[in-house]
């Protein structure tokens, strides 16, 4: 997507450009002339390959995203259990973050950041400081007085018992945040075109693409598969950290 559409109104970016029908076969022609069409077959099978480089992109900005958030969600969380004082603060502030709207977020940024992907990564890194702290701090709230008071009748310090105790215990609270973090990013990452970041929202904003839902529908079948590996993945890898909850199951 040329980089000029984003600052054309979301009119001007929906009309459907003469070079959208060059090249055509008279099939796949006939098929996208009838805009009203939810899906034309013939042109996904023809330009399918369009969008590797996009979801290519967008992976990439939801992974560091989701990475950066997490790191920095979760040293304040331990920052918040160590000064309780400061666990109102930091939930109110990145609450804040996370209720500006997307797109307004990403216009807002221009002017500080320019133009890219490291706008992009800004603005996306913000939505997810909120639900991970939340669940660091929520799970490692719920971790057993009696489990702490036996790991320090074992001469557990304290920071043995929250690295060998606390956090292990806190693990599938974090992990439901992050979760709930990596899908609502893989969807918000779709806005990044807004701030010239690139992803799918580049073919849902392409030229003709408000008129020609095709694009839409593929673009939205690769998010939702996209989200839906993230969640797999991150199930595994709660799977592989909380043996003892396979072990209580059985």
């Amino acid at each position: 997507m040329n980089n000029s559409l984003i600052g054309m109104p979301l009119a001007a970016v929906g009309e459907v450009g003469e070079g959208f029908f060059k090249e055509r076969s008279s099939e796949t022609l006939g098929c996208v002339a009838h805009t009203s069409h939810l899906f034309c077959f013939e042109w996904a099978r023809e330009h399918i390959g369009e969008y590797g480089k996009p979801a290519l992109q967008q992976f990439e900005m939801v992974v560091i995203s989701v990475v950066i958030g997490f790191l920095i969600a979760f040293a304040l969380a331990l920052l918040a259990r160590r000064f309780r004082y400061l666990e109102p603060p930091l939930l109110a502030g990145t609450g804040i973050l996370f209720a500006i709207p997307s797109v307004a977020f990403f216009l807002l940024l221009l002017p500080i950041t320019g133009r890219g992907r490291e706008t992009a990564i800004i603005a996306l890194t913000a939505y997810t400081l909120q639900i991970i702290f939340r669940n660091v701090v929520i799970g490692l709230d719920n971790v057993p007085a009696s489990v702490k008071d036996a790991a320090r009748g074992m001469g557990l310090t304290a920071r043995q018992i929250l690295w060998k105790v606390e956090i292990p215990m806190a693990v599938p609270e974090i992990i439901a945040g992050l979760r709930i973090a990596t899908v609502s990013t893989v969807a918000i990452a779709t806005l990044a075109v807004f701030a010239g970041g690139g992803g799918l929202g580049t073919q849902i904003l392409g030229e003709a693409n408000l008129q020609f839902p095709t694009t839409i529908v593929i673009s939205g079948v690769i998010v939702i598969l996209m989200a839906l590996s993230f969640d797999v993945v991150l199930l595994t890898i709660q799977r592989v950290l909380t043996p003892w909850r396979r072990v209580r199951a059985v």
